[in-house]
């Protein structure tokens, strides 16, 4: 499971890596969509989730390096959601600040959508988006997916309205013509 963009590799995270995901998953100002940085704990339960969905789904959330230095920037992949009682494949990103408004994001989710569509086969791609942050609804919008539903999540003792971004198999052959 590699995944390479102009700029960007996307690859399973190790042991190694879990020093840069902790330090991108206790920045307040990249977590502001959880409404609060991770503990160190919350920290260990989400390298571990990854690791197991590996195993289990056989993708998941993948460390986000630099192609130029190998730095690791973010995570980002596909993984399994629940929107309505349906479980989904959604596309979901996080980088670190000095990092965002550089397109990368974008080019995360392009890569993801062709990886969801031609090699696990999918015909459906979701981005479960909270209703405040407009940069990741621009990303799905420049990358071909429409908003379909407005959901509530109930997380970190809040309910929070998230918006259900949307692309199908048929809209990607589309788009790709």
């Amino acid at each position: 499971m590699l995944i390479e963009t102009e700029r960007l590799i996307l690859k399973p995270i190790c042991n190694t890596d879990f020093n840069d995901l902790k330090t991108l998953l206790q920045d307040k100002d990249v977590m502001y969509a959880y409404e609060h940085p991770f503990s160190e704990e919350e920290c260990k339960i989400w390298f571990n989730n990854q690791l197991n969905r590996y195993k289990q789904e056989g993708y998941g959330l993948l460390g986000v390096f630099l192609k130029e230095n190998n730095k690791f920037i973010g995570q980002a992949g596909i993984t399994k959601q629940n929107i309505n009682e349906n479980m989904v494949d959604e596309i979901g990103y996080l980088l670190k600040k000095e990092y965002c408004k550089k397109g990368y994001a974008t080019e995360c989710v392009k890569a993801l959508k062709e990886y969801g569509f031609n090699i696990l086969n999918l015909d459906k791609i979701y981005s479960i988006i909270r209703d405040n942050n407009i940069s990741s609804q621009n990303v799905a919008k420049r990358n071909n997916m429409i908003k379909t539903i407005t959901i509530i999540k109930h997380y970190y003792n809040m309910d929070m309205p998230h918006y259900v971004y949307c692309i199908t198999k048929d809209e990607f052959l589309k788009e790709r013509n």
